[in-house]
Parts: C-alpha cells; structure tokens; sequence
C-alpha cells in the first residue's frame, strides 16, 4: 500500500467515525494571533502544545527557517490576509535552535538537484534571468539574526497595521523552552513616545 493510499483509508475512516468533531471551530483564530513558524517536523505537535494553544487558538503559517525573503511574497500576503481578513492582532515568528536552513549548502543542494535530473541549462537559464539561484536557497548563520530579520520585515512592512505587535521568538525543538527575541508590545511603546 502506498503512502498515499495509507492516508485516504485513514481519512475515509475518520470521517465516517466523525473523529472530526472534536476540531470543530471558525476560520477565526480564537486568540486573535498569526504565527510565522518553520516546516520542522518536530514543531508540528510542540509548538502549540509549549505555548498551551488549540485547534481554532491560532493562524499558523510555515516555511523553511521562518524567513520572510521577500515583502511582496506569499508569506507576507499570508500575514496580511490573517491580520485584515481574519481577525489576527497579534503575529508571531517563531524560529528554532537547530534548523535546517541554518545548514543549507546552495552548492550542494544544486548538485542533488543535478542528481535528480535538473539540467544545467535550466540553472544557465534561470541566471541568464537575472535568479541568482544559490542566494536564493540561501540560508542564515544566527537563527536569533534571521528572527529578527523576519519580525522588521513584517513591522516595516509598508501594508501593515503599525498597531500590530509583532513578536520575535526561538523556540527549542527538544523542550518547547521558548527564547524571547523581540517584544512587539515595548517596539510599540518606543514608537509611539
């Protein structure tokens, strides 16, 4: 049985058991908070768990390293859409010790791309059109470094609502032990002195 099979038999079974009802809840986050985290396999039951949220609490959207790379990209859009659409007051981006993107190797990811048949000219192609491919798949040195990257991006972005804090956060993917990076209530506070 493939695993893709493997997932619709348990779906088909969830549902007909109505194991669905106990997730019931709005599109609207109860605690009226978006986070930004990483695609960590180990954040995916800790996370919420360390910071005592539930189904239906939150916005959650994910990313390799919790990086914002661009202001006009899908994860800013994100942020925005959860702010003016969906009711988020609040947003949170939360890294980890420990991530993947701190040890991404442009060099050696292309060379697997290569491997599973990506060819040269499409490399040649995307630089000859001005992708600088290994910035691209960079990733960072400091995971602190990189989080407060992401929180200045999202409160200097030009679309957001500066009454909105924007809190930075590094979270440990053993003990869910959570490191303040930046405090969106006390930037406030100096802005608005």
């Amino acid at each position: 049985m493939s695993l893709l099979s493997e997932i619709l038999s348990y779906n088909e079974q969830f549902v007909r058991e109505k194991e669905y009802e106990s997730y019931v809840t709005t599109k609207f986050p109860d605690k009226r908070l978006v986070i930004l985290t990483c695609m960590d396999t180990r954040l995916l039951e800790l996370l919420p768990k360390s910071m005592n949220m539930k189904n239906g609490d939150v916005k959650v959207v994910r990313n390799a390293g919790a990086l914002i790379a661009h202001p006009f990209g899908s994860i800013m859009r994100s942020l925005l859409v959860a702010v003016y659409e969906l009711q988020a007051d609040e947003v949170l981006i939360i890294g980890h010790y420990d991530c993947g993107m701190g040890a991404v190797n442009s060099h050696s990811m292309i060379e697997k791309m290569k491997d599973r048949g990506i060819e040269e000219d499409t490399l040649a192609t995307l630089q000859y059109s001005g992708i600088d491919v290994h910035d691209w798949l960079k990733g960072f040195d400091d995971v602190q470094d990189s989080v407060s990257h992401s929180v200045e991006m999202v409160r200097q972005h030009p679309l957001m609502d500066k009454k909105i804090p924007v809190h930075g956060l590094v979270i440990d993917p053993g003990t869910g032990q959570l490191d303040l990076v930046k405090d969106g209530y006390k930037e406030i506070e100096i802005q608005n002195k």
